[in-house]
């Protein structure tokens, strides 16, 4: 399951506002807060998906442990 900080940055990474991916993924924008603030252990694995969908869509890849993008992006590496 993908992490708020990474939805957080992804949505950065694209350049669309909480509100705006809100509305991508069909949920509430205080669900995108709480998400991002909070992380994902509590929402509903649809409502993940859901985010996860919609930013997909606009050429994100979420990428696990050791995979490497295909195109140009950024990656959180071990944390000191």
């Amino acid at each position: 399951m993908i992490s708020g900080e990474q939805i957080r940055g992804a949505r950065a990474l694209v350049g669309i506002s909480g509100r705006e991916l809100a509305s991508l993924a069909g949920v509430s924008y205080p669900t995108i807060q709480r998400v991002e603030a909070q992380g994902t252990g509590k929402s509903a694995v649809a409502t993940i998906d859901a985010i996860r969908r919609a930013l997909e869509a606009q050429g994100v890849q979420f990428l696990e442990s050791g995979q490497v993008a295909a195109g140009p992006g950024v990656a959180l590496g071990n944390r000191p």
